[in-house]
């Protein structure tokens, strides 16, 4: 169902795009009529989205926390769709899962934040010059509950997250007189394939007891955020982090 009729003919770059909340969006801007290029690491899961969205979308496989195969990856994605115009900058990874500070290593740390921070960096590093020079475009980055109020999450996963926020309203302060839009979203639990096939049923119940709307979210709530905040249905927002959270945060 075409909700957005102005992103008709765009197109549209979704990094951590191979399944989930990232390979959800996808299939959604597609539906919108965009053309869709879809990023991550595991080329067969690419490959798997893609087939699913149609002639319109490519696959770019690239590794999000090295700046020259980020800009290889963006020079494809204009070689063969075009400029982007809508950037969903989803990538992520690292230790989530809880762990005491002081038992944290350097390794997961920094890999922690390089999954989630310095890959937002780099990819909004390539792609907003062009965005820049025409003047135009919606970016939208990715967050988590875990920067809004303690959880289990680790230090390294919720300051990296926390981090994303603050780009993305520095970044929306610095691109709004050149036209750009830069917003965030900001997940509670979203109930994955991959989540899905690892939680125990008593531990989803209890999960879904902490949300007041009395249920998980999924890939598709996330997704309908973000083509909202790709639209010019939302031409006058900017710098606002969006929590998809089921009411778990209320600020």
């Amino acid at each position: 169902m075409v909700i957005y009729p102005d992103l008709r003919g765009k197109v549209a770059l979704v990094t951590g795009g191979s399944g989930g909340i990232g390979g959800g969006t996808a299939r959604l801007l597609a539906e919108q009529g965009m053309r869709v290029a879809v990023n991550g690491r595991d080329p067969a899961a690419i490959a798997a989205v893609v087939e699913d969205l149609g002639d319109a979308a490519i696959g770019v496989p690239a590794d999000g926390t090295d700046f020259a195969a980020v800009e290889a990856m963006r020079a494809e994605v204009e070689r063969r769709l075009g400029p982007v115009d809508v950037l969903a900058a989803f990538a992520g990874g690292g230790t989530g899962r809880p762990v005491p500070l002081d038992r944290l290593s350097e390794d997961d740390w920094h890999a922690t934040l390089d999954a989630n921070l310095t890959s937002t960096f780099l990819v909004l590093k390539s792609v907003l010059p062009g965005m820049r020079e025409r003047r135009a475009g919606s970016i939208v980055t990715m967050a988590s509950l875990a920067a809004r109020l303690p959880t289990g999450a680790s230090a390294a996963y919720t300051a990296a997250k926390a981090g994303v926020i603050a780009l993305t309203r520095q970044l929306a302060h610095e691109l709004g007189p050149a036209g750009v839009r830069v917003n965030c979203v900001s997940p509670s639990t979203i109930m994955t394939e991959r989540l899905a096939g690892r939680l125990p049923e008593e531990h989803v119940r209890r999960l879904t007891a902490e949300h007041p709307l009395g249920r998980l979210g999924t890939p598709l709530d996330v997704a309908h955020v973000t083509a909202f905040l790709a639209s010019d249905a939302s031409s006058w927002l900017t710098g606002l982090t969006i929590d998809v959270a089921g009411g778990t945060w209320m600020p």
